[in-house]
């Protein structure tokens, strides 16, 4: 009893204090909240393609330098790609930041459908968001270590091409995590949530035949359609569907297929996806998909080349980092919309197949649990160090991911809101754990006990190199 009382005493005399630091924190955010807003603003408005994000990269690594961080640039031979570090000794602890694009999605700022002119390309999935608030979390903590009042490092890692191009798998190859106490990382939502789902593993990859062309009516005998030999793969990949375990997922896209119908193609080209829950079952699905592929390939006598692009593992969840990002995120939330927010709201809620209630903004979904059907990069990360990730409220509520209507309220101060939120959740969270050295110890403790029995290697082929052409047209490639 007398134990519990000093103790008791112990946290009554250091929670002023520590409600204290958290204020300047805080105030070091709303500091720089504007000028992050605007950062924000010039990545969505840039939209790079994964791997290609160099002036987004430059401009957040910059503006870390600029700090006093110090920065490591092109990382893991991808020159978008940065680590920057502020202060020294332990705890380490990450903040993951990503930044590129997708293609497809370019839209003006407005609730209606409106294609901006440009690369095509459109902050879909609110990385512009992402980056912009991993920065000024970074930034927000440094100020806090350099005053003293925080121990440890804290490292900004940018990480590029999170949209099939995998960039952390080769990260985590390079051991750029190994010494982090604990990783976190956010997402831009259409509400607020904390607590790591996990999530689908994936492969990526690139299939291209190459054949003879001819003339398709006056000799289509000399001809050797590769066109024919990705129809035949598609079509045995469809076929395979039926015979896989439950929760799996397989989808493509073809990219290349002859430019015109009377010359027989010469060349096509199919990108795919594989997923599910289990990455020893991706992999094994995807020595499957490799044999749709050898067999378009050997019905039409073309030639077959594979790109792997490389694959990600499914998320582990950390319970002891959960319990205080959901700690945070529920203090913190506090988002509603102005009457001109709510107008464009519920303009795009008129597009939406299934709107949900605007009020969901102020809320917090806690801890989300089950299996995600999405895939990320961050699983990787998450097999190597403890991780924990949350949500916050970008797009309006009932907005799916990778659509316009995410694009359009990502430019819109809605996505400004959300941002920053999670820039308050992050650096409270990392200040938190920074204070909290037996939580980094258990939440250590908490991934040995769930990679116990399991090997984590990279599904990376031997020597692999990052796929850094891997959004060009094939054209290009």
């Amino acid at each position: 009893m007398q134990h519990k009382t000093i103790l008791l005493i112990t946290l009554l005399i250091l929670a002023p204090s520590a409600r204290a630091d958290k204020a300047a924190l805080n105030s070091a955010i709303d500091a720089r909240l504007e000028d992050t807003w605007q950062i924000a603003l010039k990545i969505w408005d840039w939209a790079e393609p994964g791997y290609q994000e160099v002036n987004s990269s430059a401009l957040l690594s910059g503006m870390l330098e600029s700090a006093g961080f110090t920065v490591e640039r092109g990382v893991a031979e991808i020159p978008t790609a940065f680590v920057a570090s502020f202060g020294s000794g332990k705890p380490v602890l990450g903040i993951l930041a990503e930044f590129d694009a997708l293609p497809g999605l370019a839209q003006e700022a407005v609730p209606e459908q409106t294609p901006r002119a440009g690369n095509g390309y459109g902050h879909g999935c609110g990385h512009h968001l992402f980056g912009s608030a991993s920065m000024l979390a970074g930034l927000a903590l440094a100020e806090r270590i350099k005053a003293g009042e925080m121990p440890g490092t804290i490292r900004v890692y940018g990480t590029p091409a999170e949209e099939g191009g995998a960039a952390k798998v080769f990260m985590v190859r390079e051991g750029l995590f190994k010494d982090c106490d604990a990783v976190l990382h956010w997402h831009p939502g259409d509400r607020n949530s904390a607590g790591d789902p996990t999530n689908m593993a994936r492969i990526s990859a690139k299939f291209r035949f190459r054949g003879k062309s001819a003339h398709a009516a006056g000799a289509p005998e000399q001809g050797r359609s590769a066109l024919d030999a990705a129809e035949i793969m598609a079509y045995a990949s469809e076929l395979l569907r039926e015979h896989t375990p439950d929760f799996t997922r397989i989808h493509h896209v073809i990219t290349a297929g002859g430019k015109a119908p009377n010359v027989v193609p010469d060349f096509a080209e199919l990108y795919y996806y594989v997923r599910h829950p289990d990455a020893a079952v991706v992999q094994d699905l995807y020595r499957r998909l490799l044999l749709c592929a050898q067999a378009g390939a050997l019905a039409t006598e073309t030639e077959l080349e594979v790109e792997n692009l490389g694959g990600t593992y499914n998320l582990l969840s950390n319970d002891i980092l959960t319990e205080i990002t959901v700690r945070n995120i529920k203090e913190l939330t506090s988002i509603t919309y102005t009457d001109d927010e709510r107008q464009f709201a519920e303009r795009i809620q008129k597009t939406l197949a299934a709107p949900v209630d605007l009020a969901l903004t102020s809320q917090v979904i806690d801890r989300e649990g089950g299996v995600s059907k999405g895939s990320t990069d961050v699983g990787d990360v998450s097999w190597v160090t403890p991780t924990t990730g949350f949500r916050t409220a970008c797009w309006v509520p009932g907005t799916p991911a990778h659509s316009w209507q995410a694009t359009a309220a990502g430019g819109t101060t809605i996505g400004r809101k959300g941002m920053e939120l999670a820039a308050r959740v992050l650096a409270a969270t990392a200040w938190d754990l920074a204070h909290d050295p037996d939580a980094l110890v258990r939440a250590k403790q908490e991934l040995d006990r769930r990679t116990a029995h399991l090997r984590y290697a990279p599904m990376l082929e031997r020597n692999q190199k990052p796929p850094l052409d891997y959004r060009n047209s094939p054209d290009e490639n």
